[in-house]
């Protein structure tokens, strides 16, 4: 069992520093966990990328605490953060900060948390609620509103039995309900109907192109292809039949829209495809609905990311597919270091993980 692991912190330093894992949470411990860790003459948040059963120093501090329930960062991301690192010759620190969303690994990051109203077995005895009907009116109102729907949020309940709080909670003393917090995630989408679509006739070409792009999601042969087709002539179409051919194959996929393009016009001819299986992700979101998203993908809820360039490092699990549209855009390219393209970084990713990459463009880049 590795007792040391190999800690980066956010101050980029470019170093890895050694730290004993201590017996207590040595099973929380896992390759990408954020940890607390003492530097210097305080303590800082650090990142887990190599786990050992030794090291070379003889006194060594020790991890903290480990931060959050499961870790942040995959292998498959890890993999790739290295590499950015040696290839775009930058800090491992902030190569592995480009994986992070600021609002997942800001200090404070956390899921919006309402109060839940539940109705314990008691409430569901019929001689208890006489009774209680007998000793209060309102309460029971309350609860008779509350078994309708089984449970429900506090506010949403206060509202529609038209009573307040203290009431509730009045019920939570006499043990007929229980009020807990629960995390209740920020949706961009929320509210924002669109008509779910089917799969459109193929014109020859296209038919053409999703031969070759099958082929290569199936066997890999080729790994990149570069899809040239003019505006209008149906590339997006492509796109959907192709994230369809994964999904049938327990397949998610990552979609790469240059940021100007990112309209909730293009969002919704996805969603109208996918439904509920889309995340988004882009500068334009709230930090919350960012964290939230990113969360939904971590954990597995949706398998379809669509997105601008910081999309590309998705946590993505049983990743099928990467798509790059207008993959000629100078807006792929990141200003800061590390100094990426997010084209090739797909390509890499791809490379890695053994999925097949789509360019798609009208006018493909000199490289392409």
């Amino acid at each position: 069992v590795a007792n040391v692991a190999k800690v980066i912190v956010e101050i980029a330093l470019d170093r890895e520093f050694d730290y004993e894992i201590p017996a207590a949470i040595e099973e929380k411990v896992e390759l990408g966990s954020v940890v607390e860790v003492p530097f210097g003459k305080r303590f800082t948040r650090g990142y887990v990328i190599g786990l050992a059963d030794g090291s070379d120093r003889k006194k060594l501090n020790r991890i903290q605490r480990v931060v959050g329930d499961k870790p942040l960062i995959t292998p498959n991301i890890l993999g790739l953060a290295r590499w950015m690192s040696s290839y775009y010759v930058a800090p491992i620190e902030n190569a592995v900060r480009t994986m992070l969303p600021s609002a997942v690994r800001r200090h404070g990051a956390g899921f919006k948390e309402r109060l839940h109203v539940v109705p314990e077995p008691k409430a569901h005895v019929e001689s208890q609620r006489f009774a209680l009907r007998e000793k209060s009116a309102r309460r029971s109102a309350v609860l008779d509103v509350l078994l309708e729907g089984e449970e429900m949020y506090l506010q949403d309940l206060v509202s529609a039995a038209k009573t307040t709080a203290a009431t509730v909670r009045k019920l939570a003393q006499e043990g007929f309900v229980r009020v807990a917090a629960r995390a209740e995630l920020r949706n961009p989408l929320a509210g924002h109907k669109v008509v779910r679509t089917g799969a459109l006739e193929l014109m020859e070409q296209q038919q053409e192109a999703m031969r070759i792009i099958r082929g290569s999601m199936d066997t890999l042969a080729p790994p990149v292809v570069l899809l040239y087709g003019v505006t209008g002539s149906g590339k997006t179409e492509i796109y959907l039949q192709s994230i369809e051919h994964g999904l049938q194959q327990g397949k998610g996929a990552i979609v790469l829209v240059p940021e100007i393009s990112l309209t909730p016009q293009t969002v919704d001819r996805f969603r109208s495809r996918f439904g509920d299986r889309i995340a988004v992700l882009h500068s334009a979101l709230s930090m919350g609905e960012r964290h939230d998203e990113w969360h939904k993908v971590r954990d597995g809820k949706v398998q379809i990311v669509i997105g601008a360039r910081s999309a590309l490092f998705a946590p993505v699990s049983n990743l099928g597919l990467i798509v790059v549209d207008e993959e000629h855009e100078y807006s792929y390219k990141q200003e800061e270091s590390p100094r990426y393209h997010a084209r090739d970084v797909a390509v890499m990713r791809g490379h890695l993980e053994g999925v097949s990459v789509v360019l798609g463009t009208a006018t493909p880049s000199l490289e392409s």
